[in-house]
């Protein structure tokens, strides 16, 4: 049973900058993620004392009770990172301060507000209708393959997977095609750790104030119109940044989720068979990817209210608690026999509770992902891997579980009738 989450006995709590804790940054913490959390939970158990960047302290949860139970109780462990009691160790240059850094926004928001915010963001997705989102899919995955289907190789994540997800929030947000270049390219900087991503940032923030001001004066048929609209209230300030959270958490992780599932298509026999198999085949895999390499492997983050003890721990008010989801999907007390989890639902990908990524995102996310996988294999069927298996290379992240690329070859094939390759703003 998960210890309770009530107040330590002993107000000082354990530090997790005592001995033995151990640090999670660097080239080699993300070479071998299974073999990493295997030993951290043998060595440590599920609750294990860490140095984040900088050798910053914190704990990292990677059983799959401690982190279903912090994620079950946000009155225990909450999301305003304004809590945190390390804050004197942090620099304003730190590498995950966009992470941690507080913003308005409903990451950070708790209780009635962040139901607020939530419930809009829900209520605005889910004014799209499913047929209606596959539809899209569908059409922006064609007009991506055509792009390649005639010269015999791709590679699947710059010219497929990691645009499929953006294309489609653009669309959504009723960007018109002559953005979104501009945006794809302001996203792909913005993920790197280098002086553009600040620059690219702040575009992309500025295309988001426009478009929520263009909304306000003339409503349409989309996300930001709805939101606005909502009967929560938001106001624009609160739209934009939510806009932001919104295309951040689609873009990479659903982007990643594809790439990863045709990397499993292309170097295992049994998934080839399996997302060749039909429509609730292609599900049940894309279930056994998020277990085996989910897109989002940690996530920062939650800080405890007051002391507490969880996993044998005593953790100390403000602590920060970092959640290891693929630490916790592999945890062997609950980890499905290989195989066995194609039907199996519970896995902690899109995590879980009052935080958890709002209804119907993770739905939205699997059609999104499901149709790339079968216009994909629909449009090139003899696709297969350019490289050795062991050739693919990892993005060398601790938080994102993703490829350099994935090149392929396939028959060059002709262009759908009538069609030209895709390039919006053309």
């Amino acid at each position: 049973m998960t210890e309770s989450s009530v107040p330590s006995s002993a107000p000082a709590g354990d530090s997790p900058q005592d001995d033995g804790a151990v640090r999670l940054y660097g080239a080699a913490v993300a070479r071998d993620p299974d073999t990493l959390y295997r030993e951290l939970r043998r060595d440590h158990g599920p609750v294990v004392p860490v140095l984040l960047d900088g050798d910053v302290p914190a704990w990292f949860v990677v059983g799959y009770r401690e982190v279903n139970h912090i994620t079950s109780n946000p009155m225990l462990f909450a999301r305003d990172c304004r809590r945190w009691n390390a804050w004197d160790q942090v620099p304003d240059d730190w590498p995950l301060m966009p992470y941690v850094g507080w913003t308005p926004s409903v990451m950070f928001a708790e209780g009635e507000e962040h139901q607020r915010r939530a419930g809009a963001i829900g209520d605005a997705l889910d004014a799209v209708h499913r047929t209606e989102l596959a539809a899209i899919c569908e059409e922006l995955a064609d007009g991506l393959i055509d792009e390649f289907a005639g010269t015999g190789e791709a590679d699947l994540v710059d010219q497929y997977s990691h645009r499929i997800p953006l294309l489609v929030i653009a669309r959504l947000f009723g960007l018109p095609d002559s953005d979104v270049p501009a945006l794809v390219q302001d996203v792909a900087e913005s993920l790197d750790a280098d002086e553009k991503a600040v620059a690219a940032h702040q575009r992309i923030q500025q295309r988001m104030t426009d478009l929520v001001a263009e909304r306000r004066q003339r409503p349409g048929p989309d996300f930001p119109s709805r939101l606005l609209a909502h009967p929560a209230g938001l106001s624009a300030e609160e739209v934009i940044i939510d806009l932001l959270v919104v295309m951040a958490a689609a873009q990479q992780p659903t982007g990643n989720w594809i790439g990863n599932a045709l990397r499993l298509m292309l170097v295992d026999d049994h998934f080839s068979m399996t997302f060749q198999g039909g429509r609730s085949s292609v599900d049940q895999a894309l279930t056994q990817v998020l277990w085996e390499d989910t897109p989002t492997q940690n996530f920062i983050g939650r800080w405890a209210v007051h002391g507490c003890r969880l996993g044998g721990r005593d953790i100390r008010a403000g602590d920060l608690l970092v959640m290891g989801l693929a630490a916790a999907n592999a945890d062997p007390q609950v980890r499905p026999e290989a195989g066995a989890a194609t039907g199996n639902r519970a896995h902690l990908s899109f995590g879980h509770g009052e935080h958890g990524c709002p209804f119907p995102a993770p739905e939205h996310a699997e059609v999104i992902a499901r149709t790339a996988i079968e216009v994909l294999l629909d449009r090139l069927p003899d696709i297969e891997l350019a490289v050795a298996p062991d050739g693919l290379e990892w993005r060398p992240s601790f938080w994102m579980r993703g490829l350099h690329s994935l090149p392929v070859t396939f028959s060059p094939a002709a262009h759908r009738l009538g069609a030209v390759p895709f390039s919006p703003g053309a």
